[in-house]
């Protein structure tokens, strides 16, 4: 049988932070979870692995799929990188309280730690409350002499760059680079397949049973980039009804497409699968002909490496993320 468009169950993740946008503003059906702090919609992390929601591939998972179809689900190059591992980690994510600050290892030390990717990010805000504002890189020039006093007086915040935040806005958090979402913010992440973290600080926060989460600030010290930058914040040019690169790294490409009339695509010299989340609108993708599936605001779906020339037909004004792998 061929391949098709692939959605997945949502793996949804209650956190202390979390908040009901993942439900009200994705629309995602959530019953047992007050605190939804995180939809992770494709995984390839162990333990957390997606399970196929529809078509003949239902109630499969996304290592037992690539397993079979190898290139024709992520493509050849991808696959003979990465083998059986999907190599992203695709989330929505709420935060109705601030994360906590932290940071994750690169590439060489998490292998050398954890046997594990390191883990480099891209955040897209879909809705930012007003005042809102997140954490990314350091505010000056310091060292780690600087940062570790700072850390043992409690006053890590004087060198921490908080930005202002607002709806649309993009930040690329490279490993090493310290970081924290603020309270009031939705977004999409596009990230490395890891879940190697380490938690700096977590604003003198206790669970309902008055325990701290654990944090692990002798790890991060080797894990930080001390390095200051002028700008945090990704500029970008966005042109109506086609393709509009946001990231482009070693890792991923992630472009905007916001479009409100039919969009042809030919992916034949990519060699990747391709994820559109939606973030505004619904849609319908035309493949192998005549087959048609439709997405709605709130939803992702992954595009088979094999599928090279599709067709978007929005039914409204629609904006989607469009995420792939270039080897």
């Amino acid at each position: 049988m061929n391949l098709y468009p692939l959605k997945f169950k949502p793996i949804l993740k209650e956190k202390i932070w979390g908040g009901t946008k993942i439900k009200t503003f994705l629309n995602k059906n959530i019953s047992n979870i007050d605190n939804c702090g995180e939809s992770w919609e494709v995984s390839g992390v162990h333990e957390n692995i997606s399970v196929v929601e529809n078509g003949f591939l239902k109630n499969n998972n996304l290592q037992e799929i690539i397993e079979v179809y190898m290139g024709d689900i992520v493509g050849d190059a991808v696959y003979e990188k990465f083998g059986d591992e999907f190599p992203l980690l695709i989330k929505f994510i709420d935060a109705n309280d601030n994360l906590s600050v932290q940071v994750h290892p690169n590439d060489e030390l998490a292998e050398e730690r954890h046997n594990a990717n390191g883990k480099t990010e891209m955040w897209y805000i879909i809705n930012a409350e007003k005042d809102a504002q997140l954490i990314s890189g350091f505010n000056k020039e310091i060292n780690k002499n600087i940062y570790v006093n700072h850390l043992k007086n409690n006053t890590l915040t004087e060198i921490l760059n908080f930005e202002d935040v607002s709806t649309n806005d993009v930040f690329f958090i490279p490993a090493g680079r310290v970081h924290a979402t603020g309270k009031g913010i939705l977004l999409a992440e596009i990230q490395q397949t890891s879940d190697v973290t380490y938690r700096i600080f977590d604003w003198n926060r206790k669970d309902a049973n008055g325990k701290s989460r654990e944090l692990h600030t002798e790890l991060a010290v080797d894990a930080l980039d001390f390095s200051h930058h002028n700008d945090y914040k990704t500029k970008y040019t966005k042109k109506f009804n086609e393709s509009s690169n946001l990231i482009n790294c070693q890792y991923f490409t992630t472009n905007i497409l916001e479009f409100d009339k039919e969009i042809e695509k030919d992916y034949n010299l990519l060699d990747s699968f391709i994820i559109y989340m939606c973030l505004e609108g619904s849609y319908s993708i035309r493949y192998n002909d005549n087959n048609e599936i439709k997405i709605s605001k709130g939803e992702t779906v992954l595009l088979p490496a094999v599928l090279e020339n599709i067709l978007l037909m929005p039914y409204e004004q629609t904006k989607l993320l469009e995420v792939y792998i270039s080897l």
